[in-house]
């Protein structure tokens, strides 16, 4: 018995030395490295003068402990220290964190250990499993490159390789990087994520998928999956269905619903045919909004005069007897069948129809309008929500006006602006309810194979029961399944090479600048839950299109009717002439002008050839109707008034003043010509010499006359707003005088049917 415990005395002896032997060091590593000493062990054996093995050693180094089912220290020649471990190795540091492995060596003189095989680093809430990890104990970092996740605080990362700082709680990751948390997916190249504040870093093409379908693409920023808290300042790109968010900067808050846009922004609905881009832009998903202000432009697309197809195909929807389809609606109904009828046409039918020489359909010539405001707005809304204008216009004119006014459905509060034309909206409110969303469960073919495999070993008299069933589905994976189930998942993963957020954007705006060709119309029965969107621009308004300009303090339009209401001072040129009234409105039915109304103190006027005259028509009202684009009939109603300059077209020279005072005035046209003038009720007609005609009889009451007000281009609409008002400058002249107006053509029949349209008999001013 004696001898035995002098046997095990000394082997413990020996261990004891050997863990003490001197290595040769710098005192840099004598200053941090402490010799390994051997804590305790069932069973020690010495192998030869440098390797002795033992069973169930427990050792200490440097504050650390490492232990495991076996394990053999040993030196190499030059008295370099090694430590290898099988079976249950685990590694505890003093910070508390704990290493996992089925193997390890571990070098004394580093203090580097590499662990392969179901390695699991537990480091406070995060956890890395990987089949294969390199850890330096002294620097406390870990890498690995054979593929591996970290989990911390709900959220999962996998890629192939990853570097961990245990001190700064920092990783970085590199190649097909997946994030999954409750609400998002992320695929990257190259990523940094800090545990503790629980946001990634992203430094290369990046897409940030949301459960409900949104997607967030940048080339640079982060995203807080704790708060879901974006912050992307390359290239970056917001998607949701049709809709498109870019801009140089780009803030976005999950919780909250809402994005935001800096510098160079662009806001695009495909479905809407919607596009607007300037320097600052508000984006709530709630109501599919969108505010934007510092320079904000709207473009719309239209057809130009007579080459809008007049036929409209009437088997792209199909609608039903009581209720149809919103236009949102039938455009993605019409997108679905274009892309099924050219699945089916096949190469040999395109040959057929080449062969036979069907000329191709001419493509319609198109023109844009540019809207632009201090602040533009637009959301969605339902159709049964919006309040559609009855303007009771009737291509017959109507009765002609009485004295009673007629309540036009104008209220300016129901556009949400005052009395002086501002807006009510908040620039600063950002409350939106909550957003549902799911969580994602992510099962691999891996992880699925291993459910039915368990759930095939259970015991037929315990399937009766629902708890066997549970515990087998919720049965962990082990680290090298793990792997297998996260390499499956980042070869089947599509990641972002840098070019689809350029490439997606450029689509959409390839299509909303093709014209819109769904019929709209106000009067037709939508289903319940059809939506549209409407536009409400505030504060200094412009128009620009190449015949046509406007400009209000705002202006409201409603893409059901495409109604546009110019409220605040409104005025509008077209060619040489010139459009006011309190309120105006302008509508237009497929993709071409249809009528126009000029509400109270209505006046149009031009100018006579080159001079300071000026031809004008006012009334309490003026309806116009168009056909093509182009003026079919006017009536002006309510104290109706015209004042017209004859002059001799040979000479260029004015010879009389024509005034005419109705009830009504009706003009009809055909081919942008007169066909007739009829002064209707309470006529009264004059013909004035020019030698008579004075300051106080050539201009109507509430004659005004503002050309320099007038957007010239596109970049004029942008840098020049309408000027404070001042007294009427009589001689400045409008943008292309020579050009032939509605009035020249009123000037050319009354001359032309003098004898018929000046009766009764005229009083001739004497």
């Amino acid at each position: 018995m004696r001898i035995w415990l002098l046997v095990l005395l000394f082997f413990s002896a020996a261990g004891v030395t050997f863990g003490q032997t001197p290595i040769p060091q710098n005192p840099a590593q004598q200053q941090n490295n402490q010799p390994i000493k051997l804590i305790s062990s069932v069973y020690t054996k010495i192998l030869n003068q440098n390797t002795f093995s033992s069973l169930s050693p427990l050792y200490e180094h440097n504050g650390n402990t490492l232990k495991a089912d076996s394990g053999v220290l040993y030196e190499d020649d030059i008295k370099r220290q090694f430590f290898e471990a099988f079976g249950n190795v685990v590694i505890t540091q003093p910070s508390g964190t704990v290493i996992y492995a089925e193997r390890l060596h571990y070098d004394v003189t580093t203090q580097h250990a590499i662990l392969t095989r179901n390695v699991r680093m537990v480091d406070g809430p995060s956890v890395l499993t990987t089949n294969y990890l390199t850890y330096n104990m002294r620097s406390k970092t870990g890498t690995y490159t054979g593929g591996g996740r970290i989990i911390s605080k709900g959220d999962t990362i996998t890629s192939k390789n990853a570097y961990y700082f245990e001190l700064t709680k920092d990783a970085y990751f590199r190649n097909q990087v997946v994030v999954r948390t409750p609400d998002v997916k992320i695929f990257t190249d190259t990523m940094r994520y800090n545990s503790l504040e629980r946001v990634t870093y992203f430094f290369g093409p990046t897409n940030i998928k949301g459960n409900n379908g949104e997607n967030l693409y940048t080339e640079l920023g982060n995203y807080n999956t704790g708060t879901d808290v974006a912050k992307f300042s390359k290239n970056n790109l917001y998607t949701e269905g049709s809709k498109f968010l870019k801009g140089d900067s780009l803030y976005y808050e999950r919780n909250g619903g809402f994005g935001e846009a800096f510098r160079n922004v662009v806001f695009i609905d495909t479905l809407d045919k919607f596009y607007a881009n300037g320097g600052y832009g508000l984006y709530k998903q709630g109501e599919e909004s969108i505010l934007m202000i510092d320079k904000p432009l709207i473009t719309y697309v239209v057809v130009q005069d007579d080459t809008t197809q007049n036929n409209v195909a009437q088997d792209s929807v199909a609608l039903d007897e009581e209720k149809t389809l919103s236009r949102r609606e039938k455009r993605r109904l019409e997108r679905e069948a274009e892309v099924e009828n050219q699945a089916d046409l096949s190469d040999s039918t395109a040959t057929e129809i080449k062969a036979i020489g069907i000329p191709p359909k001419p493509e319609p010539k198109i023109d844009s309008v540019y809207m632009t405001a201090d602040t533009l707005f637009s959301k969605v809304i339902l159709v049964k929500d919006y309040k559609p204008l009855d303007l009771k216009l009737n291509r017959d004119g109507g009765e002609i006006l009485d004295e009673t006014d007629i309540d036009y459905g104008d209220d300016e509060d129901e556009f949400g602006v005052d009395s002086l034309g501002r807006g009510s909206l908040e620039l600063d409110s950002l409350g939106l309810g909550d957003i549902q969303r799911g969580t994602d469960s992510l099962e691999t073919k891996v992880g699925q194979e291993l459910v039915k495999k368990a759930e095939e070993k259970i015991d037929s008299t315990k399937i009766k029961t629902a708890k066997p069933i549970v515990a087998a589905a919720k049965k962990e994976l082990t680290v090298e399944q793990t792997v297998k189930a996260d390499s499956l998942l980042r070869n089947n993963a599509e990641f972002p090479s840098g070019l689809e957020a350029d490439s997606l954007l450029s689509k959409a705006i390839t299509s909303v600048q093709l014209p819109d060709t769904t019929i709209k119309d106000s009067t037709i029965a939508y289903s319940d839950t059809a939506r549209t969107r409407i536009v409400n621009a505030y504060y200094n308004v412009r128009l620009f299109k190449s015949d046509l300009q406007a400009v209000a303090d705002s202006v409201y339009y409603g893409m059901v009717d495409s109604m546009f209401r110019f409220m605040g001072k409104p005025m509008i040129w077209a060619e040489g002439s010139q459009i006011s009234a309190d309120t105006l409105f302008l509508q237009i039915k497929n993709q071409k002008l249809d009528n126009a109304l000029l509400k109270d103190n209505a006046f149009m006027v031009n100018v006579v050839l080159d001079t300071v005259k000026f031809n004008q028509l006012k009334g309490r009202k003026i309806t116009a109707f168009f056909t093509n684009n182009n003026v079919d009939r006017i009536y002006v109603d309510g104290n109706a008034e015209n004042l017209i300059f004859t002059s001799n077209d040979s000479l260029n020279i004015i010879n009389e003043m024509f005034h005419d005072r109705s009830s009504r005035i009706k003009i009809k046209m055909e081919n942008k010509e007169i066909i007739d003038y009829v002064s209707a009720k309470k006529v009264d007609q004059k013909v004035y010499p020019f030698k008579l005609v004075s300051a106080e009889n050539e201009i109507l009451p509430g004659f005004i006359w503002r050309p320099q007000d007038r957007p010239k281009s596109k970049e004029d609409l942008l840098n020049r707003k309408r000027e404070v008002s001042t007294p009427v400058d009589p001689n400045e002249k409008p943008e292309n005088p020579g050009k032939r107006t509605v009035q020249d053509e009123v000037i050319d029949k009354i001359l032309e049917n003098k004898d018929k349209i000046l009766a009764p008999p005229l009083k001739k001013a004497e």
